[in-house]
């Protein structure tokens, strides 16, 4: 327990926590004294030569402690200590001197671990921590004194030089005092001036900056200064909630530094790492990392659809739709005022606790063997509350904007490619960083690099411009540049990458939640085939962005010939069997049906009604409602022909009545309206002699029927037509 606790202590380059390091050591005689002996070399051999770049005097001075330790355990190896036949002295004191050096088994293990985080972790990082990472050099300290002063030196049939080294180490350990080293606090204090300074409107000078970054810090490129960057923002993502200094302020400190690397550095950069990561991949939580490394399936309905990971605070908004609570006060916070699943403008910003699906994902939790209760629970929202930006991070980000369009308006490809990647990640996050990103001219160069036969460039720019696109402003400031919009469905086409085409369709999704937009978007030469396309042949995530795009443009009533004309509707009748899509494509298929020429499009499809009535058998609740919004309006616009072929498919009628009693309110209305078109075709059938199945209640399993006569079936209803 205690080595994974470190491991995961260390893997998430969080500051030592001493209950990390508590376990029992079920160690005893020879074999402690050998392990100590071990232990306490390996450190040794480790870390001498080691050159720290913080914490110096306090690290070497523990090293030189752990010298004598050695010296101590190979003594009382070679003697044989601790075997039957080197126990002369008296029980108790054998009793004492053992568990004195358990205690030492953790101290050493403790300290290992401290002056290997010294070591390893960031410059920076250990330069904010000065005073804390001090404190624990000087407890480790205080409790050598106090093992010292316990243990039975005289007992343990040391040599006269062994014990004089023992004892002359007792004395300075009991003399030793906190020692927080006065030039690292004088860079500390030098690093919190630059944050008082962009506080305060006041860039401040160049010739400081490299100073304390390159003289004083050593750090002399731009990879390393990138690595500065990620691990501090490491730290605000993975913090414990009682992060020191807060999240905030270390978010003002990442961007001083960002700025720092393309002020002192420019663009220097190794061209194999101009790719990062993917930014639509979200970061995942560690209920997701556990998830992931047991392979565990998480059901659909308790991942969130913005973070597409499993919801720790599900909550309801006013659309009905259930988000995880920190995503979607961060989707309202950046200014959206619509549903960001359905596209549904919102009545009011207030969300619901779900606690009834909270309770079922604590018990699937549970019940797979996943801790849900214990850091997982609060840190999400704790980490975007404390990571809020500052006046400091605000105005140093828009030191770094001004550079980096400098570099995309006439720098080199390389440079270029650069600069979009970094205004893409700085769009990610905030609208701040949204709205003068766009206001200092980073649109007009974007567009233009969407044109780039550059992959990364291209992938780069139109990541970014989706990023900007969130901020509503922004979408005008896009939709009136130039040919932007264009070359934003041109990448869709045929990007030079998946992850382009995916991230151009998500763009499109996002410029068509204004109304006037979706008319202009959806007449572009080949927009509509390209999403239909990418619905039929994307990966997961680009069949999301495909339908919900397509769903944006069905909701224009004037779009509705152009998603005949381009496929959208053969599309999204063929996505109503897929799983991850069907809700959307049924969504989608019901607004379309609503006109006449959509209602004999789809009606035209062979598995138009079939797909909907399994997505009325197997949907979401979303789903189901849609399905049956759309086969009712199939019946009263798409012809006789549509309606009878409608009326007449296997188990409709069970399908309706299941509805009637398990639906949603509005599915249930739709369901009733829908069993009236029933009773209607019914009762015209008996006044002119002639009666047809609408229904399979004679049928056999497969749904064929057994005999060409059946008594009408009636429906009964208790719901109140729309």
């Amino acid at each position: 327990m205690a080595s994974a606790a470190i491991f995961s202590s260390l893997r998430r380059r969080r500051s030592p926590s001493l209950e990390a390091f508590l376990a029992p050591v079920d160690l005893s005689g020879v074999a402690l004294v050998q392990t100590l002996a071990s232990i306490s070399t390996e450190v040794v051999s480790c870390f001498t030569s080691v050159r720290f770049s913080f914490q110096r005097k306090n690290a070497r001075s523990l090293i030189r402690k752990i010298e004598i330790f050695v010296v101590l355990f190979e003594f009382l190896v070679d003697s044989n200590w601790g075997s039957s036949r080197s126990r002369r002295r008296s029980s108790v004191s054998e009793s004492t001197a053992l568990l004195c050096l358990k205690e030492l088994y953790l101290l050493l293990y403790r300290s290992k671990i401290l002056v290997d985080y010294c070591a390893q972790s960031s410059k920076l990082w250990l330069l904010l921590q000065n005073p804390s990472i001090s404190g624990y050099f000087h407890d480790l300290n205080q409790e050598i004194s106090t093992l010292l002063d316990v243990l039975p030196v005289n007992d343990l049939g040391l040599s006269d030089d062994i014990r004089e080294q023992i004892e002359l180490l007792q004395r300075q350990s009991r003399k030793s005092r906190l020692y927080i080293d006065k030039n690292d606090e004088s860079l500390r204090e030098s690093f919190y001036s630059f944050l008082d300074g962009f506080e305060n409107g006041e860039i401040p000078n160049s010739v400081d900056l490299r100073l304390f970054f390159v003289e004083r810090l050593g750090i002399r490129d731009s990879k390393s200064c990138r690595t500065e960057i990620e691990f501090l923002e490491e730290q605000i993502v993975n913090h414990d909630g009682d992060l020191e200094p807060t999240g905030s302020v270390i978010n003002g400190f990442v961007a001083i530094t960002r700025y720092c690397r393309f002020l002192l550095f420019g663009f220097e950069e190794d061209g194999l790492e101009w790719r990062i990561e993917n930014p639509k991949k979200p970061r995942k939580g560690f209920v997701a990392q556990e998830i992931g490394d047991t392979f565990i399936t998480v059901p659909k309905d308790f991942v969130c659809p913005i973070s597409l990971d499993l919801m720790t605070d599900p909550v309801i908004i006013s659309t009905g739709q259930t988000y995880d609570r920190s995503s979607i006060a961060r989707w309202i916070e950046e200014g959206h005022c619509t549903c960001p699943k359905t596209g549904q403008m919102l009545m009011d910003s207030r969300i619901v606790p779900n606690r009834a699906l909270k309770n079922l994902i604590v018990q699937w939790c549970t019940a797979s063997g996943i801790s849900y209760e214990s850091e997982f629970m609060d840190s999400s929202n704790e980490s975007f509350a404390s990571a809020l930006p500052t006046k400091a991070a605000v105005e140093a980000n828009k030191a770094t904007v001004s550079i980096l369009i400098k570099y995309l308006a006439d720098g080199s490809e390389a440079a270029q490619t650069v600069a979009a990647r970094e205004i893409r990640l700085l769009a990610k996050t905030g609208k701040e960083n949204r709205a003068y990103i766009a206001e200092a001219g980073a649109i007009p160069h974007l567009c233009r690099l969407l044109k780039s036969e550059n992959a990364i460039a291209q992938e780069n720019s139109v990541t970014a411009m989706l990023n900007l696109s969130i901020y509503e402003k922004n979408k005008s400031r896009i939709m009136e540049e130039g040919d932007c919009l264009e070359s934003i469905v041109s990448v869709l086409v045929s990007g030079l990458t998946v992850e382009a085409q995916e991230n151009a369709a998500a763009t499109l999704f996002s410029l068509s939640a204004v109304h006037e937009y979706k008319k202009r978007i959806a007449v572009v030469d080949q927009c509509v085939e390209a999403l239909a396309l990418l619905l039929q042949n994307g990966t997961p995530r680009g069949k999301k962005d495909a339908v919900t795009a397509l769903y944006n443009l069905s909701t224009h009533p004037d779009n509705c010939s152009r998603m005949i004309e381009g496929g959208g509707v053969s599309s999204l009748v063929g996505a109503l069997k897929n799983e991850g899509v069907a809700e959307e494509a049924a969504g989608a298929l019901a607004l379309l049906v609503r006109q006449s020429l959509g209602a004999e499009a789809i009606g035209k499809e062979d598995s138009a009604v079939a797909g909907l009535m399994g997505m009325m058998r197997c949907g979401t609740p979303r789903g189901k409602e849609n399905a049956v919004a759309a086969l009712l309006e199939l019946c009263r616009s798409g012809g006789a022909a549509v309606a009878e072929k409608v009326l007449r498919a296997p188990a409709i009628t069970g399908l309706l009545q299941t509805l009637l009693f398990t639906g949603t309110k509005r599915a249930r209305r739709k369901a009733a309206s829908l069993a009236r078109v029933f009773q209607r075709r019914e009762n015209a059938a008996m006044r002119s002699g002639v009666y047809g199945f609408v229904g399979n209640s004679n049928g056999n399993r497969d749904g064929s029927f057994t005999t060409d006569v059946s008594v009408p079936i009636s429906i009964s209803i208790s719901v109140p037509v729309l």
